[in-house]
């Protein structure tokens, strides 16, 4: 499995001329997604990959920029973007960081994609925030249409059951993650 470094990562961010909003929304997932990372490996010897996880978390949004104008759907080419350039297993999660392929039950844990997916959406800009909050957010800024609140509202809704699913292997809540992140991992130590 090829993965690129975090420097490498950086490189391409670059090349794609992503904004620095979009630079620090994109590592603030990072933290999140390693942070949880860390706390199932450590509580429950889990086989997921953290430089998997870092890449693809970095690199989510590596097409949105683009998507503003083209209006293409930045999960898809973001993730096709990382296929071709010879990375499938992280184009792979990208494309799923908005909505998942497959949304697994509590009797699989947790997956790299999962965590990606759910990282991403407990930060609006650059702040960790509340499952609820980035959710409100999302429907008011991409809801406009019937049918886009109704798609939205059925992703809150297994976004939700995945919530659930993850914070069932940690022994704290869904509440306390922005505390605990702030505690124990500094931006600077990705």
């Amino acid at each position: 499995m090829r993965i690129p470094s975090k420097k490498d990562c950086f490189v391409l961010i670059y090349k794609m001329k992503m904004p620095e909003h979009i630079i620090n929304h994109s590592i603030q997932v990072s933290r999140v997604a390693l942070f949880l990372t860390d706390q199932l490996t450590h509580k429950n010897k889990t086989g997921l990959n953290r430089d998997l996880i870092l890449a693809a978390a970095l690199l989510h949004d590596i097409t949105k920029n683009r998507s503003f104008e083209t209006k293409e759907n930045h999960a898809e080419t973001g993730g096709q973007l990382l296929r071709d350039l010879e990375y499938p297993e992280v184009g792979d999660i990208i494309a799923q960081h908005v909505r998942l392929q497959r949304y697994n039950g509590f009797d699989m844990f947790p997956d790299e994609a999962e965590i990606v997916n759910y990282s991403d959406k407990r930060i609006l800009h650059d702040k960790i925030v509340s499952f609820s909050q980035r959710m409100e957010y999302i429907l008011e800024r991409y809801g406009k249409f019937p049918e886009h609140r109704e798609k939205i509202s059925w992703l809150w809704n297994k976004s939700i059951e995945l919530e659930k699913k993850i914070f069932s292997y940690l022994s704290f809540a869904p509440g306390e993650l922005t505390d605990k992140i702030v505690a124990c991992r500094p931006i600077e130590n990705l």
